[in-house]
């Protein structure tokens, strides 16, 4: 996918008109409608992809190089503590558990610790 394409994806998703992404970005409306050319050759730069990126909730690596996945990272989780999740099923499964509330998550977490197999136990030295 094109820059030009990324740009556009992004502030749709956003729901965004070109005017509204403009006037949060500082630039002028033909600024943006030119990102979005199929044929541009005026690119925005870095920093302002970066900017793009935070006002269109979008990752700023997709939007600059079309890797990785559209989705910006949850500001929440501090990158250190991020988990790289490859399973579609257990990404769906951790975005609904953080997107829950203190209670449901404890109780869910109760339920599948439940689950788990459990150890066995070794006995005790006496000393």
């Amino acid at each position: 996918m094109k820059l030009s394409t990324r740009v556009r994806t992004a502030r749709v998703r956003a729901g965004m008109s070109q005017a509204e992404l403009a006037e949060a970005l500082g630039v002028s409306r033909s600024a943006v409608g030119n990102w979005e050319a199929a044929k541009g050759r005026v690119f925005p730069s870095s920093e302002r992809l970066s900017e793009l990126a935070l006002a269109t909730g979008v990752s700023y690596e997709w939007l600059a190089t079309g890797r990785g996945t559209p989705q910006a990272p949850n500001e929440g989780i501090p990158a250190a503590d991020a988990e790289f999740v490859d399973d579609p099923v257990e990404r769906r499964l951790l975005q609904a558990f953080r997107a829950c509330g203190e209670p449901f998550k404890q109780a869910v977490l109760q339920i599948v610790e439940a689950q788990l197999p459990q150890r066995p136990r070794r006995p005790r030295t006496g000393g």
